[in-house]
Protein backbone atom coordinates (compact mmCIF):
# COMPACT_ATOMS: atom_id res chain seq x y z
CA UNK A 1 0.00 0.00 0.00
CA UNK A 2 0.99 3.65 -0.42
CA UNK A 3 0.53 6.52 2.00
CA UNK A 4 -1.83 8.05 -0.57
CA UNK A 5 -4.14 5.13 0.21
CA UNK A 6 -4.83 6.53 3.69
CA UNK A 7 -8.47 7.68 3.65
CA UNK A 8 -8.72 11.50 3.91
CA UNK A 9 -10.86 11.29 7.04
CA UNK A 10 -8.35 9.07 8.92
CA UNK A 11 -7.72 10.60 12.34
CA UNK A 12 -4.98 8.26 13.59
CA UNK A 13 -2.57 5.52 12.55
CA UNK A 14 -1.11 2.73 14.62
CA UNK A 15 2.69 3.08 14.44
CA UNK A 16 4.90 0.01 14.90
CA UNK A 17 8.63 -0.69 14.34
CA UNK A 18 9.73 -1.86 10.90
CA UNK A 19 11.93 -4.83 11.73
CA UNK A 20 14.90 -5.27 9.39
CA UNK A 21 17.74 -7.29 11.00
CA UNK A 22 20.45 -5.94 8.69
CA UNK A 23 19.47 -2.26 8.65
CA UNK A 24 18.71 -2.34 12.37
CA UNK A 25 22.34 -3.32 12.93
CA UNK A 26 24.23 -1.24 10.35
CA UNK A 27 21.87 1.72 9.92
CA UNK A 28 21.85 5.11 11.63
CA UNK A 29 19.47 6.45 14.25
CA UNK A 30 17.31 9.20 12.67
CA UNK A 31 18.53 11.54 15.42
CA UNK A 32 22.20 10.82 14.69
CA UNK A 33 24.83 13.14 13.27
CA UNK A 34 25.01 10.99 10.12
CA UNK A 35 21.32 11.52 9.35
CA UNK A 36 21.48 15.25 10.12
CA UNK A 37 24.52 15.69 7.90
CA UNK A 38 23.74 13.41 4.96
CA UNK A 39 20.11 12.22 4.96
CA UNK A 40 18.72 15.70 5.60
CA UNK A 41 19.42 16.88 2.07
CA UNK A 42 17.84 13.74 0.62
CA UNK A 43 14.70 13.46 2.77
CA UNK A 44 14.21 17.17 3.34
CA UNK A 45 13.73 18.87 6.72
CA UNK A 46 10.03 18.12 7.23
CA UNK A 47 10.37 14.41 6.48
CA UNK A 48 13.52 14.13 8.60
CA UNK A 49 11.77 15.73 11.56
CA UNK A 50 8.74 13.49 11.08
CA UNK A 51 10.87 10.32 11.17
CA UNK A 52 12.68 11.60 14.26
CA UNK A 53 9.35 12.32 15.93
CA UNK A 54 7.97 8.87 15.11
CA UNK A 55 11.10 7.12 16.40
CA UNK A 56 11.09 9.22 19.58
CA UNK A 57 7.60 7.94 20.28
CA UNK A 58 8.66 4.34 19.58
CA UNK A 59 11.36 4.68 22.24
CA UNK A 60 8.57 5.36 24.71
CA UNK A 61 6.19 2.72 23.31
CA UNK A 62 8.32 0.04 21.57
CA UNK A 63 5.33 -2.21 20.90
CA UNK A 64 3.52 0.52 18.99
CA UNK A 65 1.26 3.50 19.61
CA UNK A 66 -1.67 5.37 18.13
CA UNK A 67 -0.56 8.51 16.30
CA UNK A 68 -3.07 11.35 16.15
CA UNK A 69 -2.34 12.81 12.72
CA UNK A 70 -3.59 16.34 13.41
CA UNK A 71 -1.68 16.48 16.68
CA UNK A 72 1.50 15.22 14.99
CA UNK A 73 1.18 17.71 12.14
CA UNK A 74 0.71 20.53 14.62
CA UNK A 75 3.69 19.48 16.73
CA UNK A 76 5.92 19.65 13.64
CA UNK A 77 4.46 22.88 12.29
CA UNK A 78 2.87 21.12 9.32
CA UNK A 79 -0.70 22.09 8.57
CA UNK A 80 -2.82 19.02 7.87
CA UNK A 81 -5.76 19.17 5.54
CA UNK A 82 -7.71 16.32 3.93
CA UNK A 83 -6.38 15.08 0.63
CA UNK A 84 -3.02 13.98 -0.70
CA UNK A 85 -1.88 17.54 -1.47
CA UNK A 86 -1.72 18.70 2.14
CA UNK A 87 1.73 19.38 3.59
CA UNK A 88 1.54 16.61 6.16
CA UNK A 89 0.31 13.88 3.74
CA UNK A 90 3.05 14.88 1.28
CA UNK A 91 5.65 14.73 4.04
CA UNK A 92 4.48 11.27 5.05
CA UNK A 93 4.55 10.20 1.40
CA UNK A 94 8.14 11.46 1.08
CA UNK A 95 9.17 9.35 4.07
CA UNK A 96 7.63 6.34 2.34
CA UNK A 97 9.28 7.21 -0.99
CA UNK A 98 12.72 6.91 0.60
CA UNK A 99 11.89 3.78 2.58
CA UNK A 100 11.79 5.32 6.05
CA UNK A 101 8.17 4.23 6.62
CA UNK A 102 5.64 1.99 4.91
CA UNK A 103 1.91 1.50 5.18
CA UNK A 104 1.04 -2.17 5.72
CA UNK A 105 -2.71 -1.65 5.86
CA UNK A 106 -5.08 1.31 5.96
CA UNK A 107 -4.42 1.91 9.63
CA UNK A 108 -0.89 0.64 10.39
CA UNK A 109 2.35 2.44 9.67
CA UNK A 110 5.73 0.73 10.04
CA UNK A 111 8.69 3.00 10.83
CA UNK A 112 12.39 2.22 10.54
CA UNK A 113 14.21 2.82 13.80
CA UNK A 114 17.44 3.18 11.81
CA UNK A 115 18.00 4.60 8.35
CA UNK A 116 20.42 2.77 6.03
CA UNK A 117 23.68 4.29 4.80
CA UNK A 118 23.15 6.36 1.67
CA UNK A 119 23.38 4.55 -1.65
CA UNK A 120 25.93 5.68 -4.24
CA UNK A 121 23.17 7.37 -6.22
CA UNK A 122 22.01 9.27 -3.15
CA UNK A 123 25.56 10.33 -2.30
CA UNK A 124 25.91 11.64 -5.86
CA UNK A 125 22.99 14.00 -5.19
CA UNK A 126 24.86 15.71 -2.33
CA UNK A 127 26.97 18.82 -2.79
CA UNK A 128 30.64 18.30 -3.63
CA UNK A 129 31.59 19.27 -0.07
CA UNK A 130 29.14 16.80 1.47
CA UNK A 131 30.24 14.05 -0.91
CA UNK A 132 33.82 14.54 0.25
CA UNK A 133 32.66 14.62 3.87
CA UNK A 134 30.69 11.41 3.35
CA UNK A 135 33.74 9.70 1.84
CA UNK A 136 35.82 10.69 4.86
CA UNK A 137 33.02 9.52 7.16
CA UNK A 138 32.93 6.09 5.52
CA UNK A 139 36.71 5.75 5.38
CA UNK A 140 37.41 7.03 8.88
CA UNK A 141 34.47 7.63 11.27
CA UNK A 142 34.75 10.86 13.30
CA UNK A 143 36.02 10.47 16.83
CA UNK A 144 32.65 11.55 18.21
CA UNK A 145 31.00 8.37 16.91
CA UNK A 146 34.00 6.03 17.01
CA UNK A 147 32.87 4.30 20.19
CA UNK A 148 29.36 3.72 18.87
CA UNK A 149 30.68 2.38 15.57
CA UNK A 150 33.13 0.09 17.35
CA UNK A 151 30.42 -1.28 19.63
CA UNK A 152 28.11 -1.97 16.69
CA UNK A 153 30.90 -3.64 14.72
CA UNK A 154 31.74 -5.83 17.70
CA UNK A 155 28.11 -6.85 18.25
CA UNK A 156 27.71 -7.77 14.61
CA UNK A 157 30.99 -9.67 14.53
CA UNK A 158 30.07 -11.60 17.66
CA UNK A 159 26.67 -12.49 16.21
CA UNK A 160 28.35 -13.86 13.07
CA UNK A 161 30.89 -15.87 15.06
CA UNK A 162 28.15 -17.28 17.28
CA UNK A 163 26.34 -18.37 14.11
CA UNK A 164 29.41 -20.34 13.06
CA UNK A 165 31.19 -17.90 10.75
CA UNK A 166 34.99 -18.04 10.82
CA UNK A 167 37.25 -15.03 11.23
CA UNK A 168 37.82 -14.39 7.53
CA UNK A 169 34.13 -14.69 6.71
CA UNK A 170 33.19 -12.41 9.57
CA UNK A 171 35.65 -9.74 8.49
CA UNK A 172 34.48 -9.94 4.87
CA UNK A 173 30.87 -9.49 5.94
CA UNK A 174 31.75 -6.43 7.99
CA UNK A 175 33.43 -5.00 4.89
CA UNK A 176 30.20 -5.59 2.94
CA UNK A 177 28.36 -3.66 5.63
CA UNK A 178 30.77 -0.79 4.96
CA UNK A 179 32.73 -0.82 8.17
CA UNK A 180 36.24 0.57 7.85
CA UNK A 181 38.74 -2.31 7.24
CA UNK A 182 40.70 -1.51 10.41
CA UNK A 183 37.49 -1.47 12.44
CA UNK A 184 36.32 -4.73 10.85
CA UNK A 185 39.62 -6.41 11.70
CA UNK A 186 39.58 -5.19 15.31
CA UNK A 187 35.94 -6.18 15.82
CA UNK A 188 36.52 -9.65 14.37
CA UNK A 189 39.53 -10.26 16.61
CA UNK A 190 37.54 -9.10 19.62
CA UNK A 191 34.58 -11.32 18.73
CA UNK A 192 36.75 -14.43 18.29
CA UNK A 193 38.45 -13.81 21.63
CA UNK A 194 35.14 -13.10 23.38
CA UNK A 195 33.58 -16.23 21.94
CA UNK A 196 36.54 -18.34 23.07
CA UNK A 197 36.63 -16.95 26.62
CA UNK A 198 32.88 -16.51 27.15
CA UNK A 199 31.18 -19.32 25.20
CA UNK A 200 27.44 -18.81 24.85
CA UNK A 201 27.63 -15.20 26.08
CA UNK A 202 26.42 -13.01 23.18
CA UNK A 203 26.31 -9.77 25.16
CA UNK A 204 28.85 -7.36 23.72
Amino acid sequence: MHTRDIPPDTAALFVVPWADPVIDQVGHDPRSVYVERFWLGILGPSATWLVRHLVDRLDQAPDGYHLDLDECAGALGLGRRPGANGVFPRTLARCAQFGAVRLVDAGTLQVRRRLPPLTRRQVARLSDALQADHARWVDAPPAAIADDMRDRARRLALSLVELGEDGAGTERQLHRWRFHPALASEATAWALDHHATHPGDTAA
